[in-house]
């Protein structure tokens, strides 16, 4: 009896007080803000995947829902298919100029009041009457993208330390990549339940929550240097210009979107017909295969180092060459599982691609990451447009194979200049 009541009393001894719960509470809560938000100085993985989220929450959300735009508005598949290509083609056509904006304005600034001008015409596509105003809208759309993920690469080359630029820039794209899951799932369901109207309406909301999150957690530059010189800027333009492994880069980023640009959009409509019959719920599940990629991109950040960019870069595009060939399987288990393949050696290309451009680029980081981002997402552009045609022409045979010849080329051009030593500065 003495030993139980001993016990019954270390135990209630034991037992914190509210003043040692409340202190407790206290520091788990600042230890998540430090993890999720930072000191104010250096800026968190969480908050960089964030950015990435958001940045392409919207670029190809219309995807999931395109065979509803297609009866909605009476469009054939290349129409429809437009409204994924312009908002590609918007990104690509302000990349460059962003990149010379940010450089004399600073970082932080074009980031946050990027993220909130996207907000504006996500809002209004609910209220699309016709086909071209979606469109246009789509392009509104990727005219606000190259604001975040063209001025983010250079804050993170001018802000991270030493040694973690690699996982920095694999973080964010695994954000890129949940967020552009996301996108597709999101409107899909919300789609196959109210409409693909509806859809948008959620995602505008989102983005003003996120663009608010992001206006708060993100540290100022403190590395930045502005550069006002026009005359400047345009020399280290030609420099860019005339630098071999920049511009065989910006052509594999060509390459790299052509292929998953051209995939997930037509693969859609090919999901969408006999023998797989799948509904916009059903199209937004396939898209489960891009958390593939957010566990294994970020993941590649210290094998991509290991490795070199021409060892890696080439195993991402046999890799996801792979995975285009099994979506030519009559099994929906086969096609989901090749797309899973194809997306994450995209994905694993985009992180190594972008790697080496910040490592290797010393001046003008925004400038050549403009420069680069115009031609990756030209190239989605052109993905639409040509794997569209195949798709018109020979179904998504026509389109797969369309898809295999600029992956095949994109290997070409890096075994070309990667297997030279790179010239001397």
């Amino acid at each position: 009896m003495t030993v139980a009541l001993a016990g019954v009393a270390l135990f209630f001894c034991s037992v914190p007080s509210r003043h040692q719960l409340f202190k407790i509470g206290s520091m788990a809560t600042n230890t998540l803000r430090l993890f999720f938000l930072g000191d104010g100085v250096q800026v968190t993985r969480p908050i960089v995947w964030i950015i990435g989220f958001f940045a392409f929450l919207n670029v190809y959300s219309v995807q999931a829902v395109l065979p509803m735009v297609m009866d909605d508005f009476h469009a054939t598949a290349l129409q429809a298919g437009l409204t994924v290509g312009a908002t590609v083609l918007a990104v690509g056509l302000v990349s460059p100029f962003m990149g010379m904006l940010s450089d004399a304005l600073g970082r932080k600034g074009v980031i946050c009041t990027s993220l909130f001008a996207l907000t504006v015409p996500t809002a209004l596509i609910p209220l699309s009457h016709d086909l071209n105003m979606l469109i246009a809208l789509r392009f509104l759309q990727g005219l606000a993208v190259p604001g975040i993920v063209v001025v983010l690469i250079a804050y993170l080359s001018e802000e991270s330390r030493a040694g973690n630029l690699a996982r920095m820039t694999s973080t964010y794209v695994g954000g890129t990549v949940m967020g552009g899951f996301c996108g597709r799932f999101i409107t899909g369901h919300l789609g196959h339940l109210m409409g693909w109207r509806g859809a948008f309406v959620t995602l505008a909301i989102m983005n003003l929550a996120g663009a608010v999150l992001v206006w708060r957690a993100l540290p100022a530059s403190r590395h930045f240097v502005a550069n006002r010189n026009i005359s400047g800027a345009l020399q280290t333009l030609l420099r860019h210009l005339r630098n071999q492994r920049l511009m065989a880069a910006c052509a594999v980023g060509f390459c790299v979107l052509f292929s998953l640009v051209g995939t997930f959009t037509y693969v859609n409509l090919h999901l969408a017909k006999a023998p797989f019959n799948l509904t916009a719920a059903g199209l937004a599940n396939v898209f489960t295969v891009y958390l593939v990629g957010v566990f294994v991109t970020p993941l590649a950040g210290r094998h991509i180092d290991r490795l070199g960019f021409m060892k890696s870069m080439l195993g991402a595009l046999s890799i996801s060459a792979a995975g285009l060939a099994l979506t030519l399987a009559p099994s929906l288990w086969l096609v989901v599982t090749g797309l899973a393949v194809c997306s994450t050696g995209v994905f694993l290309c985009q992180s190594a691609t972008i790697s080496s451009i910040a490592r290797n680029v010393n001046e003008g980081r925004s400038l050549a990451t403009g420069i680069y981002y115009m031609s990756y997402y030209c190239g989605g552009a052109v993905g639409t447009w040509a794997a569209g045609l195949a798709y018109e022409g020979w179904g998504w045979d026509g389109s797969v194979v369309t898809i295999a010849l600029a992956q095949m080329l994109a290997a070409a051009l890096v075994a070309a200049v990667w297997m030279r030593p790179p010239p001397a500065n």
